[in-house]
């Protein structure tokens, strides 16, 4: 492993590939130890795409799935497709195939994207669904897994879109032009509440986005991963060596 610091904001810590799912998942631990004894809970947001499979796959098993309070354990999903709970390309569907459908987790404690509501309506409720689980409290999750894509959206936040700009809600649909398909997503105003964000970031593909994103000038609207800036939180990228290999140029 090293760690890296491209200015303060950055916690970069670079693996090897066989290494990064199991670094993130002692540290997805770490955290969820920590919010149990804390707040008696522990929320956390997943990701999707397929970078987070792996991760997926080794935190169902042991030694590290006894050592999650399940029970303890609130899900919720950073973004979500508008395609039906059983298409391959469902966030929810990937992470129960992968994690959730082999762990003892009660149902009551999974919240899905309603994605059998229209667009709009999904957004509203998830929003709602969100407000009404925290209660009296701001919303903050205790930990976000995010990703990143070669155009340098996260979550579906994605260049040129209107939701980049949005202050008001915590959620928001988004008709992503270059898929044809409408998606919902946590705004950079509910993501930069959490206590802790995890960029996930692996492959040769990713090197040249990675490196635009830490070290460009800012410029949202073209790279929208630079809006993450937790307001009280921590921020950590964990990548692997391939995503990483123009950092280490630097």
């Amino acid at each position: 492993m090293k760690k890296t610091n491209m200015g303060q904001e950055n916690n970069i810590q670079i693996f090897d590939a066989g290494e990064l799912a199991k670094a993130v998942a002692e540290f997805i631990i770490k955290i969820a130890n920590e919010a149990i004894d804390t707040s008696g809970r522990f929320v956390i947001s997943l990701s999707g795409g397929h970078t987070p499979e792996t991760l997926y796959s080794v935190l169902c098993t042991e030694p590290y799935q006894g050592r999650i309070a399940w029970d303890k354990t609130f899900v919720f999903w950073g973004d979500e497709r508008c395609v039906p709970s059983d298409n391959a390309q469902n966030n929810t569907r990937m992470a129960k195939i992968f994690l959730l459908d082999h762990v003892d987790i009660p149902q009551s404690n999974i919240y899905p994207v309603p994605v059998d509501l229209p667009p709009e309506k999904a957004g509203a409720a998830y929003e709602n669904s969100i407000k009404q689980f925290f209660g009296s409290e701001e919303p903050c999750f205790d930990l976000i897994l995010l990703g990143l894509g070669e155009n340098g959206h996260t979550a579906s936040l994605f260049p040129g879109t209107d939701v980049l700009s949005e202050h008001t809600h915590l959620i928001k649909e988004v008709y992503v032009q270059e898929q044809s398909m409408y998606r919902i997503t946590m705004t950079a105003t509910l993501i930069n509440q959490a206590g802790n964000i995890i960029f996930l970031v692996a492959g040769d593909s990713k090197s040249e986005i990675l490196n635009t994103v830490l070290t460009a000038p800012y410029q949202p609207d073209k790279y929208p991963a630079q809006l993450i800036k937790p307001v009280d939180g921590n921020l950590y990228w964990f990548v692997d060596s391939k995503a990483a290999a123009l950092l280490n140029k630097r």
